[in-house]
């Protein structure tokens, strides 16, 4: 594992030794969920439905990128590990892993920037820094800010991976969660970031890629080549109640919670 995967886990270790300390003599079986951070609001808001049907269940939800969902999952610190990769890694070939939805990851500028659509080609030199100003691409005369996701996270490398060739520029401003990369553009009329395309909003203007935009449509039909997969990861045999929590997100229930909250459901 790489260090800043290793330093990541090592924090969500000790976060969650807290968490499972506060919730020692509660008679309730205590699940913890970990990993993907682009998931995790999504994940919240299934476990407190769930909750509410499943008394017996206590779900922790936990983020920390999908690194620290298949790490977690691997250790037994999490019973369900969550990953947003395109690829799962050679060291979750042991877990058994569930697509639950499938995420489009948006390329988002600030409202204000008169750019409207990229190319694939364009998103590589943006992002390695052979471009570097918005007039280069007929657009106003502005440094271009590059925000990304940190090591480790599955948004991140998915991103990379889809595009290819993309060696990140050192002077990236790199961040860790989606909901920080929102806050960056938001802020900066020279930003250029990705999210899930599940968080967008009025803050934030998302480009086409190739003159293909990134809507439910696009990413169903596969129209929409930035995409990837959100698996939950287990261990061996689960617990009652960790199986119940998987099949009620794939439920009717819980589709429709996904796909009303911006993901797009497998069923």
């Amino acid at each position: 594992m790489r260090e800043p995967m290793r330093r990541a886990f090592a924090v969500f270790v000790v976060a969650m030794s807290f968490a499972l300390a506060s919730a020692c003599g509660n008679r309730r079986s205590s699940i913890t969920v970990a990993g993907s951070t682009a998931f995790q609001p999504f994940a919240e808001k299934l476990a407190d439905q769930f909750m509410t049907v499943r008394p017996t269940a206590n779900i922790i939800v936990q983020g920390g990128g999908s690194a620290v969902g298949i790490q977690s999952t691997l250790s037994g610190t999490a019973q369900i590990g969550m990953a947003d990769l395109v690829t799962l890694p050679e060291e979750a070939k042991g877990l058994r892993a569930t697509e639950v939805a499938r995420d489009g990851i948006a390329v988002v500028v600030h409202p204000s920037n008169r750019i409207n659509d990229l190319t694939m080609d364009q998103l590589r030199r943006i992002f390695s820094g052979s471009i570097r100003n918005w007039r280069d691409l007929g657009g106003s005369d502005g440094m271009i800010t590059v925000v990304s996701r940190e090591a480790g996270s599955g948004t991140r490398i998915s991103y990379e991976q889809i595009v290819g060739d993309l060696v990140l520029t050192k002077e990236a401003i790199v961040q860790d969660s989606n909901g920080t990369i929102r806050e960056t553009v938001a802020n900066d009329p020279n930003a250029v970031g990705y999210l899930s395309h599940g968080l967008l909003n009025e803050k934030i203007k998302a480009v086409t890629i190739d003159g293909v935009a990134c809507t439910n449509e696009a990413i169903q039909s596969n129209q929409y080549v930035l995409a990837r997969p959100i698996y939950l990861l287990i261990r061996g045999e689960p617990m009652p109640d960790t199986q119940a929590f998987i099949d009620y997100i794939l439920s009717a229930e819980g589709q429709q919670t996904l796909q009303s909250s911006g993901l797009i459901p497998v069923k």
